[in-house]
């Protein structure tokens, strides 16, 4: 039976995983996008629809990356070549995505999904308890972990990606340096979406093989909590997120034995789990000042 529920922490956790690092390539380069619940509910619908048409969960994958990847060029046309706030471009982002999502999916809703199978590996696969857990997994959960090993080596040991943590740090220095600040950012906020329509590729295909309006259910908003949860740390985004899908599963799992709280809850009992842990957080206020891009959310334009 743990092993069961590990299982579907494991597959509940991993949009959450791969959404926050998406997210946490962004703001490393200074871009802060509120907009990743809207990539991640296009990523879904894009990847089910063409799932659903062409029989094909693979090619279900590529189109959401690609559904969650266009949202994201909309978001930097409009922060970084127009400079607009943000923050507020990102909230846009979020609204515009649930309705386009929800008129997209409205002639597929209650239509069977294309399920993504997982990759069985022979004989490692049956060993007890871990077998299952590790070697009998759907493509998007190796996936998040590569994206893991990837992230870390790119921000901190490769030269690339230390140009990209200059610009989140100080856009301006980076500019004199000679460093392309835009282009720069446009890349991290196009990995950032296709991360987020990965993530809501693997709603639709693995967690809940259907379309569901609004199947993000709010998945967007803990994914940018556990950036700030990691404080900017790639390794510590997957025990934050197996965390907050512990807490999911946990509260799923109390409902069906009949646990005597209110339903009502035991839902909020993740979205809870994100304030509580972003208030014990903010405490520690210096440690967060250190790890924070001190170009966050701050708009660049290269001739001033």
């Amino acid at each position: 039976m743990f092993e069961a529920i590990l299982l579907t922490v494991m597959t509940a956790a991993t949009p959450l995983v791969i959404a926050a690092m998406g997210e946490l390539v962004a703001e490393r380069s200074g871009v802060l996008n509120l907009g990743v619940e809207g990539m991640m509910i296009m990523g879904a619908v894009c990847a089910f629809a063409t799932a659903h048409m062409t029989g094909s969960p693979y090619l279900g994958i590529l189109a959401g990356i690609g559904g969650g990847a266009l949202f994201s060029l909309l978001f930097g046309f409009l922060t970084l070549t127009l400079v607009t706030n943000q923050v507020a471009t990102g909230l846009a982002l979020t609204i515009l995505g649930l309705g386009v999502s929800g008129q997209l999916g409205e002639s597929f809703v209650g239509l069977a999904g294309t399920k993504l199978q997982p990759i069985v590996v022979p004989v490692l696969s049956d060993i007890p308890f871990i077998g299952r857990v590790l070697f009998a997994q759907d493509l998007i959960f190796y996936l998040s972990i590569a994206l893991i090993i990837g992230v870390n080596w790119f921000l901190f040991r490769s030269r690339t990606g230390l140009k990209m943590r200059a610009v989140g740090d100080n856009h301006g220095s980076a500019h004199a340096l000679g460093i392309n600040v835009v282009r720069t950012r446009y890349l991290a906020v196009l990995f950032g979406g296709a991360c987020a329509g990965l993530a809501g590729a693997q709603l639709s295909l693995v967690y809940t093989p259907q379309w569901v309006e609004n199947m993000s259910a709010g998945r967007g908003w803990i994914a940018l909590a556990l950036v700030v949860f990691a404080s900017w740390r790639p390794w510590r985004i997957l025990a934050g997120g197996y965390l907050f899908g512990a807490v999911t599963i946990g509260q799923l799992h109390a409902q069906a034995f009949g646990v005597g709280i209110p339903s009502q809850f035991l839902s909020a009992l993740p979205y809870a789990a994100t304030i509580v842990v972003l208030v014990i957080i903010s405490h520690n206020r210096r440690t967060t000042l250190i790890n924070t891009p001190a170009s966050l959310g701050k708009p660049f334009v290269p001739d001033r």
